[in-house]
């Protein structure tokens, strides 16, 4: 029984399938997306989604879906679908279809009479191709496969409208055409592996709608243009593939790429292997340079993601080399912002104030994964380097007080991961003492001083545990309030009494300017008021301005992003705290609390871990498809359970 399986009563009930979602990537920043039942929902789905660096950052959907018709006698059953104004779908091909696997590659099942199709897609690794694989399971009579590209050639972030500017020129390549909709773009190459027939046949499809856009407040409607069909006979036992990039190919080359490919895939046979599969999709190579990307559909690089991410997405696979692959590139970006702020950088908002805290931690996880002396050789420079960076006032938004704490306006500016903004100002106006940056601070101290004291730099190692010292007491005087938890943030005389899961980072840590008791006391109160089986709310029910749905307009859910929704990866650090506390005894709780995440496998973008949810029940995923820091945080979280079960 496969893990990732949905039969065909699951499948023509559209109110199901449409909300699943698959994606794949190519692990260079391109990407096939759209539901299980192949009908495209949003404008970021499409079969060959691409950078085009020559015309701006985005992703572009150059083809956005293909259109199967099975022929027998003359008798033509569409195995397309889309949706049209007024909830109608056409051509209805999701009630041909009798399965959908997901295991190792996505595999459509389709009967039609006597007719058993098979459809599998596959991502070419670091290529701009996707190969569709049709092969004719069982047939009585002579088959003929007729294909339709919908082409859009337009940014994820806008919609293709009918226009006489679209090009529909096309030449013909070896057993099939390329062609271009637009000057800038690269010509789309579209080969089967065998010889077929191109009719061209010209027309718009009009008024083609994407449901998860209405619901997010945007406009949803677009035109595709159709350049005309390939039709191409399939005998019983026949396989033909069909390859859409950017590049000819040779295509008598396809059947032995597509069962390459195939054999080099993880099958995603348990909650680990999908987490580890969905971990490999978020890798994009670049110019030789190694980045991660925060999530899909629509993310770029992030510092702050990346470095909360890199640790769970590379050791926790054991995957050594891919980290130090990431960490060159991302050293380098950190030296590039320390010596001048406003340099170009693939990396974004590398000038957030915690941002080089992240970056110790995930040094600090490498270290604990490989030696500590390992760290030193490799990122000992870069880490005293990143200290003295903060403590010498070099930061334009980070400034060290005599109190040994961290200071960092966010008045104007979100400056940390509760970074939504509405009307041009935060929602969520985090200034002052911020929990979470001076926790990581303290630990940052503690981390770099004893590991510096290994290699017999005592001088500079008592010198950080002197800092240590003093943010130490002034952490529990500033923060620590007489019910026995946090304040978010301090400034001044305002104190943030709001309980939010920020506080945790100073209970899970390695080090924590908190005794035992401190720490479950948080936990304790972190525990009631924000845990759900999806990970910690962003704000208690009790505090003022519980917002937990992320729904209604881009403004609305700017509103609700932090103000009560839920965050997956925010559970790592949690059941890491847990941990911590109750040691063996807590590895029940650990597990039943991840049983909550592998539901989640099959439900919205199946496989992987959406960005959000809900924070009340029933907890739907919001955001993004998948998203880096929650599927880094479980596995990080399932490596460091194993250890303790050994």
């Amino acid at each position: 029984m496969s893990y990732l399986r949905f039969d065909k009563t699951l499948m023509v009930n559209l109110e199901e399938s449409l909300t699943r979602e698959i994606l794949r990537t190519n692990k260079s920043g391109a990407y096939h997306s759209t539901t299980i039942v192949d009908c495209n929902t949003r404008k970021y789905h499409g079969l060959l989604v691409i950078p085009v660096p020559n015309l701006d950052d985005d992703n572009h959907v150059l083809l956005s879906s293909l259109d199967e018709t099975v022929i027998q006698h003359g008798a033509e059953f569409n195995l397309g679908l889309h949706k049209y104004q007024g909830n109608n779908f056409s051509p209805n091909g999701h009630k041909y279809i009798r399965e959908f696997d997901c295991e190792k590659i996505p595999i459509t099942t389709y009967r039609v009479g006597g007719v058993i199709l098979t459809k599998e897609k596959i991502f070419i690794h670091h290529e701009n191709r996707i190969l569709i694989r049709y092969t004719l399971v069982e047939a009585h009579s002579p088959t003929t496969l007729r294909f339709r590209p919908f082409m859009a050639f337009r940014s994820v972030r806008e919609y293709t409208v009918e226009n006489p500017n679209a090009s529909r020129e096309y030449q013909e390549v070896e057993n099939g055409i390329k062609t271009c909709m637009y000057p800038g773009y690269p010509e789309l190459f579209m080969q089967l592996n065998k010889k077929n027939e191109f009719h061209f046949a010209p027309d718009w499809y009009r008024g083609i709608e994407y449901p998860k856009e209405q619901e997010r407040g945007y406009f949803v409607r677009e035109d595709l243009y159709v350049p005309g069909y390939f039709e191409v006979g399939i005998k019983k036992g026949e396989s033909i593939v069909f390859s859409a990039g950017i590049s000819p190919i040779n295509t008598r080359q396809l059947k032995k790429l597509f069962d390459a490919e195939v054999e080099d895939r993880t099958p995603r046979d348990s909650f680990y292997n999908c987490l580890k599969n969905s971990a490999h999709q978020f890798h994009s190579k670049q110019e030789g340079e190694s980045y991660i990307l925060a999530g899909y559909p629509w993310f770029k690089c992030r510092a702050r993601d990346l470095f909360v991410s890199l640790p769970g997405l590379t050791l926790a696979i054991d995957d050594i080399d891919e980290f130090e692959a990431v960490m060159a590139t991302a050293q380098k970006a950190i030296y590039a912002f320390m010596k001048d702020p406003s340099s170009p950088c693939k990396i974004t908002e590398m000038n957030h104030p915690d941002v080089p805290l992240w970056a110790i931690w995930a040094l600090q996880q490498y270290a604990k994964e490989t030696t500590r002396a390992n760290c030193r050789e490799k990122y000992g420079k870069l880490l005293t380097d990143i200290i003295d960076y903060i403590v010498q006032g070099k930061h334009e938004n980070l400034f060290l007080h005599d109190n040994g704490l961290l200071y960092t306006n966010g008045e104007d500016k979100a400056v940390t991961w509760m970074n939504s903004t509405a009307n041009g100002r935060p929602v969520v106006p985090r200034t002052g003492y911020v929990v979470e940056i001076n926790a990581l601070w303290y630990n940052a101290l503690c981390f770099v001083a004893e590991m510096l004291r290994d290699d017999e730099n005592e001088a500079y190692a008592a010198k950080l545990e002197r800092y240590a010292e003093t943010a130490a007491r002034s952490f529990v005087d500033v923060f620590r309030n007489e019910h026995g938890y946090l304040y978010d943030y301090v400034n001044g005389y305002m104190m943030d009494w709001s309980v939010r899961p920020n506080m945790l980072f100073a209970a899970a840590l390695d080090y924590s300017p908190l005794d035992r008791g401190q720490k479950k006391q948080i936990l304790d109160i972190v525990t009631k008021e924000l845990l759900t089986p999806k990970g910690l709310r962003s704000l208690s029910p009790k505090s003022g301005g519980y917002n937990p749905n992320y729904v209604g307009t881009q403004n609305e859910r700017d509103y609700a992003y932090h103000q009560g929704t839920v965050w997956p990866w925010l559970v790592g650090f949690y059941l890491e705290a847990y941990l911590r506390i109750y040691k063996m005894s807590g590895l029940s709780f650990v597990e039943r609390q991840l049983v909550g995440f592998e539901d989640e496998i099959t439900q919205h973008c199946i496989g992987t871990i959406s960005e959000l949810f809900d924070g009340n029940p029933p907890f739907k995923g919001r955001g993004a498809i998948s998203f880096a820091m929650n599927v880094a945080e479980l596995l990080r979280i399932l490596k460091l359970l194993s250890k303790y079960k050994q």
